[in-house]
């Protein structure tokens, strides 16, 4: 007979790459602030040199780890993860975030209430305390993208037309469906896994959230934004500051990738080959801002605000 107390509520699955200090700190909020029974937690590293698997053997033995040689990157790593849980939800999780009180009980309430829900977010905060506006958003198709990139989502926050990415539009204390949410904390049904597979391994790191969201909506899967669940994200530590150069390249490969596999058949093929030129627009000039700047990013930026102790 089985016994219920060993049964696997919630699998945390972490990646990690020269991160030590900020997982320590994601670890500590989530055994602190969890009253979970059920609760196994699996770090993948990427060949760090800063001494995690032993801090994590000496301060946190329950985690079970896996060191890989190399920077294998985010989708790889995150996937053996995935395959080692063996809870009825996984949870992605970035090392650099820190889960507020009940978090991940609200968030497991929320879909034990909902089962025509896949996946799910929390409401993620910025270090200060204000929404990061890319916890949830629509579906990155090329006027939600331009708007985006050229401003005009900011200048008009409150626009379903220019809006449609970030989804300024939407009251950020509403649960809510939308199209995609982000990887930095990702819960997921497991029918979702034996129904859709595990993340694409084609994406490097980045979009690889929005693909997953993508085809578990194709799926028949809703995906919800809940903001009484919420956490903090530091945002862009560890890869994408060790390595910023290849974390602007693969940020526009994966864009790239994401858009040829889901979106471009829906446009006649002018169109995309002129927006594959803005594309590139785009990471020429996001290359050149990386080599002037001190502060490294890729992608879309989340500012920290300070630094584990």
């Amino acid at each position: 007979m089985e016994n219920p107390l060993a049964r696997v509520d919630l699998s945390v699955c972490i990646v990690t790459y020269m991160a030590r200090d900020w997982l320590r700190q994601c670890l500590e909020s989530l055994y602190e602030n969890t009253r979970l029974a059920g609760l196994e937690t699996i770090v993948v590293d990427n060949g760090s040199r800063d001494g995690v698997g032993e801090m994590l053997a000496r301060d946190f033995p329950q985690v079970r780890f896996i060191g890989n040689e190399t920077n294998a990157g985010f989708t790889r790593p995150m996937n053996q993860a995935l395959r080692a849980g063996s809870g009825r939800y996984l949870l992605q999780l970035n090392p650099d975030t820190v889960l507020l009180p009940e978090a991940l009980d609200r968030l497991m309430e929320f879909m034990d209430r909902h089962p025509e829900v896949g996946i799910c977010t929390p409401k993620v905060l910025n270090p200060d305390g204000t929404l990061q506006k890319q916890c949830r958003r629509g579906d990155p198709r090329p006027l939600a993208v331009i708007s985006y990139f050229s401003g005009l989502s900011a200048l008009f926050p409150k626009s379903r037309f220019f809006g449609g990415y970030l989804l300024g539009y939407l009251d950020e204390n509403k649960t809510t469906p939308v199209d995609n949410v982000s990887g930095s904390c990702m819960f997921i049904r497991r029918e979702v896994i034996e129904t859709v597979g595990y993340l694409d391994e084609g994406f490097f790191a980045y979009q690889e959230d929005s693909d997953y969201c993508f085809r578990a909506r194709q799926a028949g899967w809703m995906i919800y934004y809940v903001p009484e669940a919420q956490i903090i994200h530091h945002g862009g530590q560890g890869g994408s500051r060790i390595e910023p150069i290849r974390s602007v390249l693969e940020w526009h490969r994966s864009y790239w990738r994401y858009y040829n596999k889901h979106l471009a058949r829906d446009y006649f093929f002018l169109f995309n080959w002129l927006f594959y030129g803005a594309m590139l627009i785009k990471l020429a000039g996001s290359l050149a801002r990386n080599l002037v700047r001190r502060d490294k990013t890729s992608g879309t930026r989340v500012e920290p605000r300070w630094k584990p102790g």
